[in-house]
């Protein structure tokens, strides 16, 4: 099966997945960041989860990776010092 011109289009579109970052606290997931890289932008996708977050998504625009990713250190910083262990 060949791909088309659009299917093509669609996967060069597609975001790539430069890193996830969870943090739990006591063995109870607290929040995952997802940081994906749309070429022209970098997105970190914010998952709360918990029983009062009901697994909301918050979005985080940045103009290009580095800056995602100090936003993400700097989380993973201040959950760090509030306990939270980090998984990668």
């Amino acid at each position: 099966m060949t791909e088309t011109a659009e299917q093509r289009a669609e996967a060069d579109n597609a975001p790539h997945e430069l890193f996830v970052r969870t943090a739990s606290k006591n063995g109870r997931p607290i929040v995952s960041m997802t940081a994906l890289d749309y070429g022209d932008a970098c997105v970190i996708a914010v998952r709360l989860q918990g029983n009062q977050a009901d697994d909301r998504v918050r979005s985080y625009s940045f103009a290009d990776a580095q800056q995602a990713s100090t936003f993400v250190t700097e989380a993973v910083e201040a959950l760090i010092y509030l306990g939270c262990d980090i998984h990668a």
